[in-house]
């Protein structure tokens, strides 16, 4: 015998991610398959709300109610897809909320590489606004004023969504290049480049001082950056230029912003980059000398948590996330067949969702991951766990397991 909310369980969790202290969450659409059986329906009753009620209309602080407990035994199999959450704010001030939700409200965020709506970085930026933190963004200067154009004329405002239904407000967006240090590092034909007219303070320490200048102090520094010129080559065919390249874009960037970033992030603050699985693993096709990027930030990573942590009381943590479809990704060439292969080959046979390696990182910036750092936390299903593509015709004659999709 057990309580139906068991099977609910996966869900939520994920939903947690985005509460805040006084939120509860609630399913606003019913999202079980329409092919499954549910033995003793009259047992259950399930609660579902309209997307277009009030939050605030709203009081009760249970959802889903059992008239009696449930024998498994009864119980076909469920499939259950992707929830859309709305947090409500309907709890009595006395009735305790359950769970541990994250809280970042009064921190502040400050992350570096958002030039569109379709990446890791923006999927961070939402996540971290809905646990109550402050947006502020640094975007490539040759992006900035397309970004700052699609904002302002709305064409970001579906994807600005937060779970509670407000849009996700940036307070500030820099231009930034985190290529160059500071101004005496720009060659003359960048500071010539019709690209960057018009934009200014935009190497990483005048960055850094203008956030200084405009709001004291932060709390959350996210490096969501990379490129790599010669990703396309394979790595013995990197010229030195193009390898030197990457790892300056995509890894020693981070050293930058972390150098001149740490005396403004208040004691207790974290930091978090993105990396990828290639670091430690032959992913042919990604070349350019980017693997040994990654490689390389991720043994920053650790270093820099020993040396941030003793000087600042700063945590340095990476997230290793898994393939997605996004607009920089695609220019590799690659992506889809990477997100074909991991939903083959992965432990988790789902598609991953840029909003779960944003929940990642909103937890690892509030005080429920106080003690973690130096870490490379893998989000990618679990395809980093895999030593075999279990899809290859060698397994055939294995009786490999699979997800039993409908």
């Amino acid at each position: 015998m057990i309580p139906l909310l068991l099977f609910w369980s996966t869900d939520l969790l994920e939903m947690a991610a985005n509460t805040n202290p006084g939120l509860q969450i609630r399913a606003t659409e019913q999202c079980i398959s329409a092919s499954c059986n549910i033995s003793n329906l009259s047992s259950i009753s399930f609660s579902f709300e309209c997307k277009r009620k009030s939050c605030t209309d709203f009081r009760g602080s249970s959802y889903i109610s059992l008239s009696k407990p449930i024998d498994s035994s009864k119980l076909a199999p469920i499939k259950f897809e992707k929830m859309v959450t709305k947090a409500m704010s309907g709890a009595r001030e006395q009735v305790p909320v359950s769970g541990l939700p994250i809280d970042l409200r009064g921190k502040r965020a400050f992350i570096a590489g958002i030039a569109d709506d379709n990446g890791y970085g923006w999927a961070i930026a939402k996540s971290l606004a809905a646990a109550g933190a402050e947006i502020l963004v640094g975007t490539w200067v040759p992006a900035l004023n397309i970004f700052e154009t699609s904002l302002r004329r709305g064409k970001f405002d579906d994807s600005r969504v937060l779970p509670d239904g407000s849009l996700m407000e940036i307070t500030k967006v820099y231009p930034l290049d985190a290529v160059f240090d500071s101004p005496e590092d720009v060659p003359e034909d960048v500071k010539t480049n019709k690209r960057y007219a018009g934009s200014s303070k935009w190497t990483v320490k005048e960055v850094a001082e203008c956030v200084k200048q405009d709001f004291g102090t932060i709390d959350i520094l996210v490096h969501s950056l990379a490129n790599g010129p010669e990703v396309s080559k394979p790595l013995s065919e990197t010229s030195r230029k193009g390898y030197l390249a990457a790892v300056s874009a995509s890894s020693y960037s981070f050293i930058s912003l972390l150098r001149h970033f740490l005396p403004i992030i208040n004691p207790g603050g974290a930091t978090i980059s993105l990396t990828y699985v290639a670091s430690e693993r032959i992913i042919p096709g990604y070349g350019g000398g980017m693997s040994s990027a990654k490689a390389a930030l991720e043994s920053d990573t650790r270093v820099l948590a020993f040396e941030a942590g003793r000087k600042h009381k700063v945590r340095v943590n990476t997230i290793s996330a898994g393939p997605l479809g996004s607009r920089a990704a695609k220019a590799i060439g690659f992506i889809d067949m990477m997100i074909n292969y991991s939903l083959e080959n992965a432990p988790l046979q789902k598609e991953l969702y840029a909003e779960e390696v944003g929940n990642t990182a909103a937890f690892l910036a509030s005080p429920l991951a106080s003690a973690i750092t130096g870490a490379t936390v893998y989000v990618d299903n679990g395809l980093n766990a895999m030593g075999v593509g279990v899809d290859s015709p060698a397994f055939s004659g294995l009786n490999i397991p699979t997800d039993n999709k409908s």
